[in-house]
């Protein structure tokens, strides 16, 4: 398995470079996995992306690197602690710095081909011959990816970065190459537009823009619509609006966003309309760190707005789940009538990984579950055992839809009633025992009867999982995981199976207060032993989390 980073300053085109090289990677067979890492500015900065391939599936990325792309002094400033004692660092040979290098003339090159930005297709075609990868696939990649006039210019210039070096890494192979790569943000678009999404509207917010672009590029060829509209309090209503005339309808947005969004998820929970609300975290509060990650929002999401109404809140592990997840939220959403928060982050959504192709057919239901039955004496929020009235489209046939923002009775007409308010709020609160029902549990990995069970949910999961597989190799004690999936209502029966079987429970979370501690004492009564936190902005590795849990082991006298 290999590891390199490309880094440099915004605007000198390592997005175009790492896309060309992990496409190569994939076409010859590797398993890629790209971490993106970068500042909210469009010139200038520390940019840097670290691409990790081998033929093996990779569920996360990697701080140890086999060589470094350098596209100025900075970069190897920063990142040369990381670089492995055989690795390489490549660079133009005009950069300065006291350092060993394969340095070649890319500016001087990119001058005479005629045009200075092909610098990256030059350090693309050294890598990949530094790696062995066949030369032939930039050829095609870069005819497919780029404008027909700047094709020849780009082939050349990738053609001499290939024959300026010679190969330094056996090629691993790998059966990779007929999957797909794709990352978080196209995931969740995907699995939106498989369970039958008709309408998307958002304002554009980092990280969950990407959502959005993909829905507008796409939006012709698979029927959707995507509105971006003035605000996120728009966004949302929108989404309301077009859910009760009956068709899917999804919004998207990040923790600054979500939070204009309160209101009005309130109205959704109240008129019983279905809505499925995308929340790509970053840092807060208020602007935070836009473009970096954070699973901070876990507890605003599942309070957030006034009074109580039931929801289901999903949080995204990796791209794989990324799309059968959003797909299950629609369904979720018409079954109960109620909204469904999806909760991905920064990591999740800019990174890109290499995925089996997805299966549609495992897609619950493309569309809406709407009875059809022609009542005149139709009452929208009939009580139900269930708590789930029957849902019409207004404008069908011969009856009356009513939906409100104030409490209601059966028929939607407003009432002040007490009895009524409290029938309404049971009824209101009966789906929760249907949708408990309905909840995945975590999912495990490690040794079953481990003596250290770590915690986590979300884009935590691909890390947590290396880590357990590392911890596993070097110790005599046995390590497993639960990482959750679900988190509300939170599914309980694995961790209340496993908890007497454990000596030790130990939390990891890219926030600062553990809240999916809080939440499973809350739930449960379960105390974690300890936490691992991170909520610098940046992603915690696999190797990070062994490290800190070693260390931690050994400081609360875990290890004896």
């Amino acid at each position: 398995m290999y590891n390199i980073l490309i880094g440099g300053a915004a605007g000198q085109g390592i997005d175009t470079t790492v896309s060309i090289l992990e496409k190569a990677f994939k076409r010859s067979g590797y398993f890629v996995y790209t971490l993106r890492d970068f500042m909210s500015r469009v010139r200038g900065g520390h940019n840097f992306m670290v691409i990790r391939f081998g033929n093996e599936a990779i569920t996360s990325h990697s701080n140890k690197l086999d060589g470094i792309i350098a596209l100025n002094e900075e970069t190897v400033d920063l990142h040369l602690e990381n670089l492995k004692d055989d690795g390489f660092i490549l660079c133009d040979s005009n950069l300065k710095g006291d350092f060993n290098a394969i340095r070649i003339p890319m500016a001087e090159k990119a001058k005479e081909l005629g045009n200075p930005r092909v610098s990256g297709s030059i350090s693309a075609g050294a890598i990949l011959k530094l790696f062995g990868v066949n030369p032939e696939y930039v050829d095609e990649i870069i005819e497919a990816s780029i404008k027909e006039a700047y094709v020849k210019i780009n082939q050349d210039a990738a053609r001499f970065g290939y024959d300026s070096v010679d190969i330094k890494y056996p090629h691993l192979g790998g059966e990779f190459m007929d999957n797909m790569l794709i990352n978080g943000n196209q995931a969740v678009a995907l699995g939106a537009i498989a369970a039958g999404l008709k309408f998307y509207s958002a304002y554009p917010m980092s990280p969950g823009t990407p959502i959005m672009e993909y829905l507008s590029k796409h939006g012709v060829s698979t029927g959707v619509v995507m509105e971006q509209v003035e605000d996120e309090i728009a966004a949302i209503n929108m989404a309301i609006g077009a859910s009760y005339a009956g068709v899917r309808s999804m919004t998207g947005t990040s923790g600054g966003g979500f939070s204009l969004m309160v209101e009005a998820l309130g109205l959704a929970g109240i008129a019983e309309i279905p809505v499925v609300i995308v929340n790509v975290q970053r840092p807060g509060p208020a602007t935070g760190l836009p473009t970096r990650t954070e699973q901070s929002d876990l507890k605003f999401t599942i309070f957030a707005s006034h009074g109580e109404f039931p929801r289901m809140v999903i949080s995204l592990r990796n791209h794989t789940d990324a799309f059968y997840q959003t797909a299950r939220a629609f369904h979720l959403a018409d079954k109960y009538q109620i909204p469904v928060l999806l909760l991905s982050d920064q990591y999740l959504g800019d990174s890109t990984s290499t995925v089996q192709m997805y299966d549609v057919s495992e897609i619950a239901s493309n569309t809406p579950i709407i009875s059809t039955e022609d009542d005149s004496d139709y009452m929208r929020y009939l009580i139900t055992d269930s708590g789930v009235s029957p849902r019409r489209v207004p404008g069908k046939g011969n009856y009356f839809v009513t939906a409100d923002s104030d409490e209601h009775d059966e028929r939607g007409y407003i009432t002040e009633s007490a009895d009524v308010r409290v029938n309404m709020a049971d009824k209101r609160a009966r789906k929760l025992d249907g949708l408990v029902r309905e909840l995945e549990e975590p999912e495990f990995f490690g040794v079953e009867d481990c003596d250290i069970l770590l915690v986590g949910w979300g884009s935590t999961y691909g890390p947590i999982k290396e880590a357990v597989k590392s911890l596993n190799k070097g110790s005599d004690d046995k390590f497993g995981a639960l990482v959750f999936g679900d988190i509300y209502p939170l599914p309980t029966n694995l961790l209340l199976e496993m908890v007497d079987k454990v000596k030790v429970i130990i939390n990891i979370e890219q926030n600062s207060t553990g809240q999916l501690a809080g939440l499973i004492r809350e739930t449960t009564g379960i105390n974690c032993n300890n936490s691992i936190l991170k909520y610098d902005g940046r992603q915690i590795s696999g190797e990070e989390i062994v490290d800190r849990l070693q260390n931690l082991l050994q400081e609360e006298g875990y290890y004896e």
